[in-house]
């Protein structure tokens, strides 16, 4: 089968994000990278190309021009990766949706309420395929988490905690990935709620198949001048009745990418930790606790499906992104050949960004209101 022309906007030499998305891509053998409008200079955006081999006429100065040739061309890219700052996410991707070419697009969905609310709409009224990469639902155990919940394997949903603390912001930085971060212009109303909060966000009601109905935020900016939040503490209402509480911290020293999920319903519970990813906890209710680990005894037909290779070899981050772009390439491809995908095919969509923004939202709208509950979309 022939390889997904791609494309790629950001991502360039100095960027961190990007080279995982190209690292993701090819890892399954799915996706040839073809052209790329890399940076925001025409410069850095001609260096980066070079460097990554692209032929010289394939590298663009910048994402319009780029949609619009290739959309043009025989042999033009079928797909698009932007692994940009948050805020050219919406405009980017509206170039190439409109001219029918799929987005595979880095989360948060954008900066704004409003350009999300675009988005939806350009998203709505376009053929093409979006794609958002939460990659943690791309893990081999997050699915097992899922199917057992599907199942009724821990019964009716009564508290959900989830937490994602890291340390990296714990001082004033200004290399680029905080610099962008850290600003509202780019990075949007919220800070670690908006960077790392949606991923714990997502990850609970990805596992769950619950949605958040209201939240209570309390958001602080530790570090001295910080104009977004680099900590949260968040209760959760899900619809249903389900309660839960979300803490994401950028300044908490110790931890490095410390995502943990927690599910607890009437049957039992499950715990996982994005550190440890290849180990599932489930603990019938009055029985000891059972490890389930990936391709193990126990493990079932949806963590099948995301694992490469033997249990006890360890697989995590590269992976789980490789997943969804590999779930993106059989929706691409299905839709190529006129047929419906895999009704196994699971990723992240516009409707996953739409809640994350909405999250955030109400996050910054409940904090302002001395943590108030607020409905999420109001």
């Amino acid at each position: 089968m022939s390889r997904i022309r791609l494309g790629m906007v950001g991502g360039g030499n100095d960027a961190f994000i990007g080279a995982v998305h190209r690292i993701a891509s090819r890892i399954d053998d799915r996706y040839e990278l073809v052209a790329g409008a890399l940076s925001s200079t025409p410069e850095k955006s001609r260096a980066s190309g070079e460097a990554l081999g692209l032929p010289a006429d394939r590298i663009y100065d910048d994402y319009k021009q780029m949609a619009i040739r290739e959309a043009r061309l025989k042999n033009g890219i079928e797909a698009v990766a932007i692994v940009t700052p948050n805020h050219v996410h919406f405009a980017a991707a509206r170039e190439f949706l409109k001219r029918g070419i799929h987005v595979i697009c880095d989360k948060p969905l954008t900066s704004t309420m409003a350009d999300a609310r675009k988005f939806v709409k350009a998203v709505e009224s376009s053929d093409a395929l979006f794609v958002l990469t939460h990659n943690y639902t791309g893990y081999p155990m997050v699915r097992q988490a899922r199917e057992m919940i599907s199942a009724g394997d821990i019964g009716a949903i009564r508290v959900v905690q989830v937490e994602y603390p890291q340390d990296w912001l714990s001082e004033e930085q200004d290399f680029k990935q905080a610099a962008w971060r850290t600003d509202p212009a780019r990075s949007g109303a919220g800070g670690s709620t908006g960077d790392i909060g949606t991923h714990a966000h997502n990850l609970a009601c990805f596992v769950t198949g619950l949605k958040v109905d209201s939240l209570a935020a309390d958001l602080q900016a530790f570090v001295s001048g910080r104009q977004l939040d680099d900590n949260g503490h968040v209760m959760l209402r899900f619809e249903g009745g389900a309660r839960g509480m979300l803490w994401c911290s950028q300044v908490a020293p110790g931890n490095e990418n410390a995502l943990r999920l927690r599910v607890y319903g009437e049957k039992g519970g499950l715990e996982w930790s994005q550190e440890n990813p290849n180990q599932l906890w489930f603990t019938p209710l009055g029985e000891p606790k059972r490890l389930i680990t990936r391709n193990g005894a126990g493990a079932g037909d949806a963590a099948a499906r995301m694992s490469r290779v033997p249990p006890g070899h360890p697989e995590g981050y590269l992976e789980g992104f490789a997943n969804i772009y590999s779930e993106a390439a059989e929706a691409i491809v299905a839709r190529r050949e006129g047929r419906a995908p895999d009704a196994g095919v699971t990723y992240p969509g516009i409707t996953d960004g739409l809640r994350g923004m909405q999250f955030v939202d109400a996050c910054v709208r409940s904090s302002a209101r001395n943590s108030a509950w607020v409905t999420l979309g109001d």
